[in-house]
């Protein structure tokens, strides 16, 4: 039995040695470590960058909720900025117009009184929204957010606007009220003349 295994040895080194080099060996397969080697660092490379762009992300992501506080604080001071302009505009209506109003020989003196007290009854009531205006800005009692604040704040500005308004209407009035009783005496005066 030795013997047919040694023939069966023979045959197959000599079909291995003596072949016609038709039969090739596959051998263990070899593999190249660098792709895998640039694989891994292209990896970590990768996570890298990734990380980066979080990073990134996150801080463009604070960046556009600190540009919305500040654009809501710039429209509050706008709007806080058009309330005191409009009442220093009424401040310097009455001062200015009021005097002219009052100080018309066609006024009696119990309308001067009525005057002084409607165009007072306006400047207390801006006085008080301005008042209003900056216990909400400066306290946080109210425990208002910023959009709450500014619709509030809107509203303060359309009632300074409807205020100066209102201003101009009884200003108007009383020019117009003036101005018919100088008319008035100007025709009771030719009329004695003739």
């Amino acid at each position: 039995m030795n013997r047919k295994k040694f023939k069966i040895l023979i045959i197959a080194l000599s079909f291995t040695f003596f072949s016609s080099g038709h039969i090739v060996a596959q051998g263990m397969p070899v593999y190249d470590n660098t792709n895998f080697l640039a694989l891994g660092q292209s990896l970590i490379e990768s996570a890298k960058q990734t990380s980066e762009l979080l990073k990134t992300a996150r801080f463009l992501k604070e960046q556009k909720e600190r540009i919305e506080k500040v654009n809501a604080v710039i429209k509050q001071l706008r709007t806080v900025r058009e309330i005191v302009e409009n009442n220093q505009s009424l401040y310097e209506t009455v001062r200015s117009d009021l005097r002219a109003i009052i100080s018309s020989p066609y006024i009696s003196p119990e309308e001067v009184d009525l005057i002084s007290e409607s165009f007072n009854s306006l400047m207390e009531n801006a006085l008080e929204d301005l008042d209003f205006m900056q216990q909400l800005l400066t306290s946080d009692m109210l425990n208002m957010d910023d959009a709450q604040r500014l619709e509030v704040l809107e509203s303060q500005r359309m009632r300074s606007r409807e205020v100066i308004r209102e201003i101009g209407l009884k200003k108007q009035r009383y020019e117009i009220l003036i101005e018919f009783r100088r008319i008035k005496e100007e025709i009771n005066q030719r009329q004695a003349q003739y």
